[in-house]
């Protein structure tokens, strides 16, 4: 049997896969009502006879397998068990199709509140790592991706972004619904709604949808998003979504997040010192979203690289070079205490600062070694070899090859932080 995720081994179910997830909304702003109709299009692991769905603070209604009623249902407060009217045997698909209703909110975890949030108009989805539950029931795994088509139905005066591309906006009496559909594989984190008074414009690629008031504050915010897109596909390849939503809220938040295709910003990450943040959201797309782990203790695959890539865009757009920053970074990792292990820095140190600068700096020693030709062949071969799909360090590794074995180790597998070798500075 595959277990369950090392750091989060309360949330999934190993003995199916999710391959498309159909998900229909009707929201209720002022009264934080959710009501929801999900269909689960899976194919089952192992032979099983009951699967779990993970599902928080919202109760189920009545669940049908492929049309049928299934047997017992049990409601714990973090997943549904459903015994299902057959046995299913390894390969063999099927559908689960749950209603559910209640008021959303996010779940309480060791790394803070995360999932579905009321803003003072409107509310947002921050999932990762294990909030989507919170919104719709799930097979809440990071190994676990899947195609969606998302309908949501709010009260007229509110705009709706969400994972995947626009397609259809109707009027259904009062309700304004709208639909977005993904065909790229996303995993249940990666999955978000947001919604609120927005007004939409189009940036070249990028749809920026924001409060009409922060106008000319997105504007500028935002400018350098075409030159962005230019500089990261020269280093790391195509873009590999199909669509990139920025989501602007009036409220202000703790840290932007990244979804699939997509990113939310607080209006205080509207100053010149959050560009880095813009282009660290964007990576994402590349690193994290295409390019997706395949178990939470590899999460320096995702925020590493997209660190490395805020200093990329720091040298092309003609601030500090990517040898600065990483010099300026390596000198506070050196003040700070050397217990962590990039390759398994355990589930409360997921999103420890060091993860991100660490791993960015363990890029920028191959750089340093091999010169910039070379370590950005080898990003977009990353990128193109592993366009979404999972992966593990070892596949990294793999790709980095026998002589970049040591070195790249000396980063990601000791605790000690190593001298940055020399090399090409710039």
């Amino acid at each position: 049997m595959t277990p369950p995720d090392a750091y989060a081994p309360q949330s999934g179910d190993p003995s199916y896969d999710v391959r498309a997830y159909d998900i229909r909304l009707s929201y209720r702003v002022r009264s934080n009502r959710l009501d929801g109709h999900a269909i689960l299009h899976g194919v089952a692991i192992e032979k099983t006879s009951s699967v779990r769905v993970d599902l928080i603070g919202l109760r189920a209604g009545k669940i049908r397998m492929d049309g049928e009623p299934v047997g017992r249902v049990s409601q714990g407060p973090r997943a549904v068990r459903v015994t299902l009217p057959r046995t299913l045997e390894p390969g063999e698909e099927f559908s689960l199709e749950i209603p559910y209703s209640g008021k959303p909110g996010p779940r309480r975890s060791r790394w803070g509140a995360i999932g579905w949030e009321e803003l003072s108009d409107g509310a947002l989805v921050a999932s990762q790592p294990v909030g989507a539950p919170t919104w719709f029931p799930c097979n809440d795994r990071p190994d676990s991706r899947a195609r969606f088509r998302i309908e949501v139905g709010v009260e007229r005066g509110y705009r709706v972004a969400a994972t995947g591309s626009p397609v259809a906006r109707r009027v259904a009496g009062a309700e304004e619904i709208w639909e977005f559909v993904s065909d790229v594989p996303t995993a249940t984190y990666l999955a978000a709604v947001h919604i609120g008074p927005y007004v939409e414009r189009m940036l070249e690629r990028a749809r920026i949808v924001y409060p009409p008031a922060l106008s000319a504050a997105v504007a500028a915010a935002f400018a350098p998003l075409p030159d962005m897109f230019a500089c990261f596909e020269r280093h790391f390849g195509a873009y590999p979504q199909t669509d990139y939503t920025v989501v602007v809220t009036e409220d202000p938040l703790e840290i932007p997040l990244e979804a699939q295709g997509l990113a939310v910003f607080g209006r205080n990450h509207l100053d010149a010192a959050s560009e880095r943040l813009v282009a660290h959201e964007l990576a994402h797309q590349w690193f994290g979203n295409s390019v997706g782990i395949r178990r939470w203790q590899d999460i320096w695959l995702n925020e590493g690289f997209a660190c490395f890539a805020e200093w990329v865009w720091s040298e092309a757009s003609g601030g500090p070079t990517i040898a600065a920053c990483a010099d300026a970074h390596h000198a506070v990792l050196r003040a700070a205490a050397q217990d962590l292990l990039l390759t398994d820095p355990g589930p409360d140190r997921m999103f420890d600062d060091r993860v991100y600068k660490r791993g960015a700096l363990a890029l920028e020693a191959l750089r340093r070694r091999d010169g910039d030709e070379r370590l950005f062949a080898l990003l977009r071969a990353w990128t193109a070899r592993h366009r979404h799909g999972l992966v593990t360090t070892d596949d990294f590794r793999a790709l980095a090859g026998p002589a970049s074995a040591d070195l790249l180790s000396a980063w990601i597998d000791r605790t000690a932080l190593p001298d940055l070798p020399p090399g090409p500075r710039r």
